[in-house]
């Protein structure tokens, strides 16, 4: 076991993990933040997509032990006070959902992208959404709910 300790939603988490432990499973598993979904098992779906120090990351690639000192935002760590986040909002607004399950990934890749591009055109938005797979969408609600929260 090794000790992390990891900023998550703003709160300071101290585990013992196993080396091996991926950090989807770290917070989904130790910490119960199950809004980080795990779809594909092989880094290609991205709906377990958090940021990490700021930097979208599909969590099923990084170890636990490599997000210790970090700071992790997943889903369950924007809405403030019982506010939306913006592209949250945006989702909500402009139906930027269907099924729900690549959802939080997709948001939080919106989320990155916004934080470096605050006015995306459709193209950047389209190419920030590259990693992420919705089997439910034609993702045009997706780039009109990024585009909506920029605009906010």
């Amino acid at each position: 076991m090794t000790q992390i300790s990891v900023t998550v939603n703003g709160v300071q988490r101290s585990s013992d993990v196993e080396p091996r432990l991926l950090l989807a499973h770290y917070l989904r598993e130790t910490l119960g933040l199950t809004g980080t979904n795990i779809g594909c098992d092989t880094s290609q779906c991205g709906a377990c997509n958090v940021l990490l120090d700021g930097k979208v990351v599909k969590s099923c690639t990084v170890l636990a032990v490599q997000a210790d000192g970090c700071n992790v935002t997943t889903i369950e760590g924007l809405a403030q006070n019982g506010t939306l986040h913006p592209v949250q909002n945006g989702f909500w607004e402009k139906h930027g959902l269907q099924c729900g399950f690549c959802t939080p990934g997709m948001i939080m890749t919106g989320v990155g992208l916004l934080q470096n591009n605050p006015h995306p055109t459709d193209e950047e938005i389209r190419h920030a959404l590259e990693g992420n797979i919705c089997r439910c969408t034609g993702y045009q609600n997706i780039v009109a709910a990024l585009k909506e929260a920029a605009g906010a």
